[in-house]
């Protein structure tokens, strides 16, 4: 399970994320990236890289929402070493995610971040 505070909670994060970041789509999901956090009210420092996780109804009925976030969250864990940690990530599923074995979501989300991370550095 991802730490509290590797956590998005609130939407204007969510939205800032969405709004400003890089998009990049694969079969399962959409990564919206966003490498600077804007600062936080009260000027606290970043404490690492953060993600959240959009499952809307279109990927399936409650119980399989819940079960793709749970997946999303297990794979984001293990490439948030990756983000530098002022960077914020929203993953956004789609319905493809539903019936998606956990190696098929872990490497869209390694290409995604492939991607987004290298156009980074250019």
């Amino acid at each position: 399970m991802l730490p509290a505070q590797a956590r998005l909670r609130r939407r204007p994060e969510f939205t800032a994320v969405v709004r400003s970041g890089r998009r990049v789509g694969r079969s399962t999901m959409v990564l919206h990236y966003l490498p600077q956090r804007p600062a936080a009210p009260g000027g606290v420092a970043a404490a690492g890289p953060r993600a959240g996780f959009v499952v809307g109804r279109t990927v399936g009925n409650s119980v399989v929402r819940h079960r793709v976030t749970r997946r999303l969250r297990a794979v984001v864990l293990g490439e948030l070493h990756r983000l530098p940690p002022t960077a914020d990530l929203v993953v956004r599923a789609r319905p493809e995610a539903a019936e998606a074995t956990s190696e098929r979501l872990r490497r869209d989300l390694a290409s995604g971040l492939d991607r987004v991370l290298g156009e980074q550095v250019r």
